[in-house]
């Protein structure tokens, strides 16, 4: 049996292996090291973050995307965007050299069982760990808007599907979205020589201003301070005091996560986009459908407006939507009588990004209504690592639980009460009647030796 298992093998799930093993855990690594940013990113792409705010995160600090440059003459400078195919190569070396190898693997299931959980993969392997880690990136996330959804795939698709835009060569492309994500696949469709046309809900574009220099006076830095996540007090809060965000109220975070450094594309690009991508602004999808071999859209405006698009496919760059319901490799049971942040379906989670089910513990894009935007980026990485490994070696450290937690035991079992979420009561009273058993969720697909368990500590 393994004190853990991460499930994910990007930033998150690698700082986290890194951190652990540095701890002694014994560990397993499930998936394939930086896979988002391997096949999911499009060719030509670049990173919107500055590279100092980029690393992956080990104990000694020293494995970082700057170290990685310099050792083979990769000029980094603040201000200077780096390609994403320079950062997913850091992110392998990193694997290689900071964290236990992961194994390239699928994990279907994670349930919870006797000794803690059971974890299989679609390769046949099955594992027992005390705690687990999903720090399963994006992918799992993925939004697209209501009206494409029914459309097939070669017809409509999400931004994330496409890592080589040059099938699209001559097709007339329409992107749905307002973000970095739609900008720059716009221009690089523009650039493989698509018909490209941006649509967006927005009544503007917005775009950031290029960087501030490091190196400034008093005065402007107190005005306006550089962080992981760019400048400013909100971001600066944001990237560098995640725990403090954790202490507001639920839908307090709720709405941070959703709203905080909104749709904007890269100052670099703009030059690239502006003369080369139309951009219907104000303007809502409501319906799609096939015609023959093409999409037409129903666009309405915000007068009321209405107008036709046919073209030939359509990209949803509409971002990820975080939702514990969208992970169905985590047990019914468990995902069931997880307590929520607020009015969200992501998981509440303490200071250590565990959940209300003890040992299972969150990374990631999951963790941005607890611990607010910094989770959306490679920045948060560093926060989290060391703040997952400290919760698991605590929880270790705890007697092991003969049985599987009862269900109304594991919605009140955070460990440290100090530390207790800030929660509305209505809405825990609200979920009270819903609490079953997690073993008897997961018992028809557990031993019978684990069903026994079950059993006793029901009576």
């Amino acid at each position: 049996m393994y004190d853990l298992v991460v499930v994910g093998a990007g930033p998150y799930g690698l700082s986290i292996a890194s951190h652990a093993a540095a701890a002694g855990l014994s560990l397993r690594v499930l998936g394939r090291p930086m896979a988002s940013w391997r096949d999911h990113m499009p060719k030509g792409m670049f990173l919107k973050s500055e590279p100092w705010s980029s690393n992956l995160s080990d104990p000694a600090g020293s494995h970082t995307l700057a170290a990685y440059c310099a050792a083979r003459g990769i000029t980094v400078e603040h201000g200077r965007p780096l390609p994403i195919g320079t950062f997913t190569e850091y992110g392998q070396w990193f694997g290689k050299r900071a964290a236990p190898r992961a194994d390239e693997q699928t994990v279907t299931s994670v349930v919870p069982c006797a000794r803690g959980f059971r974890v299989e993969t679609a390769e046949g392997e099955v594992l027992v760990a005390r705690t687990v880690v999903l720090a399963v990136g994006v992918m799992p996330f993925v939004h697209k808007p209501g009206p494409l959804r029914d459309l097939p795939a070669e017809l409509a698709s999400h931004s994330s599907h496409h890592h080589d835009l040059a099938p699209f060569k001559g097709k007339d492309v329409t992107v749905v979205g307002a973000g970095q994500a739609a900008l720059e696949t716009a221009a690089l469709l523009a650039e493989e020589g698509a018909h490209v046309r941006i649509v967006a809900r927005a009544g503007r574009i917005n775009w950031n201003t290029p960087p501030q220099p490091l190196q400034r006076g008093l005065l402007t830095a107190l005005r306006d301070p550089h962080c992981g996540l760019g400048t400013g007090w909100p971001s600066w809060a944001w990237s560098e005091i995640p725990w403090a965000v954790r202490k507001l109220p639920a839908n307090v975070r709720v709405h941070i996560a959703r709203t905080a450094l909104g749709p904007a594309g890269a100052w670099w690009l703009r030059d690239r986009f502006e003369f080369a991508v139309p951009v219907l602004l104000s303007s809502r999808l409501t319906a799609a459908e096939q015609v023959r071999e093409r999409v037409r859209l129903r666009l309405e405006s915000v007068d009321g407006a209405v107008r036709t698009v046919e073209t030939d496919h359509v990209v949803a760059a509409t971002g990820f939507t975080p939702a514990l319901a969208r992970l169905p490799l985590l047990d019914e049971g468990v995902r069931g009588i997880l307590h929520r942040v607020g009015t969200s379906d992501a998981p509440e989670l303490n200071g250590r990004f565990e959940s209300s089910h003890p040992g299972l513990f969150f990374a990631g894009l999951l963790t941005a209504p607890t611990f607010g935007p910094s989770m959306r980026f490679v920045y948060g990485a560093t926060f989290t690592a060391a703040k997952v490994v400290q919760g698991v070696c605590r929880r270790l450290a705890e007697p092991r639980l003969a049985t599987v937690p009862h269900a109304s035991r594991a919605r009140t079992a955070v460990p440290e009460t100090a530390e207790q979420p800030v929660r509305e009561p209505a809405k825990e009273t609200a979920q009270q009647p819903a609490q079953q058993p997690v073993q008897e969720a997961a018992a028809a697909k557990e031993t019978p030796e684990v069903r026994l368990a079950g059993q006793v500590a029901r009576r």
